[in-house]
């Protein structure tokens, strides 16, 4: 029988992996050469570096991660050692795409601005850039898109500049991690370019921690008095507690982590590895269907307010930042074991189209945008 090797927090890995061989869960970071030296498949997080230090003279044939980002996988090293590998792009795009727009609405209640007077500029419009790009337009918004190698793909998308984004009212980060080559994403914002950001703007990163230079963003985030908001921080699970005390907001890599995305994920990696095995595809999973998945909208003053109440009702941004920002407290022995336990320990999370919105006015601007952030409206 298969060996199969995974990541303890990778949804249903369990129930989905035994259908094909006989799984070990371990920590992310407890999975070492010495743990998979005689394992056949290796299904990992981004907690795990994937290289040759790790898959040296073991048995491993295929590599899978349940994340969108490859940067902690050495992929040269797994082609040049015929190791199949997969990963699961797109699988937790809309969960991303709705922490993004639940933090912009409620920074706008909180700072009392309007959304469709500001400029949103994207950097990386993959799967989650242009998701987050049309839930922005539904509000109203004046959106700006980079992304360097769609535009030399030839993607039909108008693109700008890097140096017409940072002039944007909210700028939003949606690139994968490159140390180096043309596309380098390493330190992207670096001090000179922290520097060049208009007073006030509002920065959000989901992406990868590293893309912004953590120790000069902290030097300049009150001097600027920008408004961040951090999913991901540079050197996780360590975390650079000055900028964490300034941010707006900050979670602990969590953006991603509806139910729905997690198990797209695991999905993904079970197809792969089906098909390299030449397996039937058995497992399917439960349909968990809400039990109060209809919501009376509560109009307030504002298209910002209303939306922001029905957000805040499905998922607690605010929370996320409470829980996170008590690592203030901790001690620095205590604080990437907490941040840690943050994400193993995160409470279930459903994206909008679970939820059924019950309009007690015929307001059709935000009809629209219920429609567009896939809610399902009942009249």
């Amino acid at each position: 029988m298969l060996k199969i090797i995974i990541d303890e927090n990778i949804a249903l890995a369990q129930q989905a992996f035994k259908q094909v061989g006989q799984v070990t869960l371990l920590p992310g970071n407890k999975i070492s050469n010495q743990e998979i030296k005689k394992a056949d498949i290796l299904i990992v997080r981004s907690v795990t570096k994937v290289d040759k230090n790790l898959l040296k003279d073991t048995t491993v044939k295929f590599v899978g991660t349940a994340t969108i980002g490859t940067d902690h996988i050495d992929l040269d090293y797994l082609i040049n050692s015929n190791i199949v590998f997969a990963d699961a792009k797109g699988c937790n795009a809309y969960s991303v795409a709705e922490y993004v727009v639940t933090a912009l609405l409620d920074i706008a209640t909180k700072f009392n601005f309007i959304l469709k007077e500001k400029k949103l500029g994207i950097i990386g419009v993959g799967n989650i850039g242009s998701k987050v790009a049309k839930f922005a337009e539904a509000l109203g918004m004046t959106v700006l898109l980079n992304d360097p190698p769609l535009q030399r793909k030839g993607d039909k998308r108008e693109f700008v500049q890097l140096d017409e984004i940072i002039n944007s009212d909210i700028i939003t980060l949606h690139v994968p991690l490159n140390k180096a080559g043309t596309d380098k994403t390493f330190h992207l914002f670096e001090k000179e370019l922290l520097k060049k950001l208009n007073d006030n703007t509002i920065i959000i990163n989901t992406s990868r921690g590293a893309v912004i230079d953590n120790s000069k963003l902290s030097e300049i985030i009150k001097k600027k008095n920008l408004k961040v908001v951090l999913d991901v921080w540079e050197n996780e699970p360590t975390v650079n507690i000055d900028l964490l005390n300034n941010v707006v907001i900050g979670t602990s890599h969590i953006a991603g982590y509806s139910l729905e995305g997690k198990v797209n994920g695991t999905l993904m990696i079970y197809s792969a590895l089906c098909n390299f095995l030449g397996v039937k595809k058995s497992f399917k999973p439960e349909d968990k269907h809400l039990a109060n998945r209809e919501i009376d909208l509560i109009e307030s003053q504002s298209v910002e307010q209303t939306l922001n109440g029905l957000t805040s009702k499905i998922y607690n941004i605010k929370k996320d930042n409470e829980l996170m920002k008590q690592m203030i407290n901790k001690s620095k022995d205590e604080q990437s074991s907490y941040f840690n336990n943050l994400r193993k320990n995160y409470e279930t999370r459903r994206e909008f189209s679970n939820y059924k919105i019950k309009l007690n006015k015929k307001n059709t601007e935000i009809k629209k945008i219920l429609e567009q952030f896939r809610f399902k409206l009942i009249n």
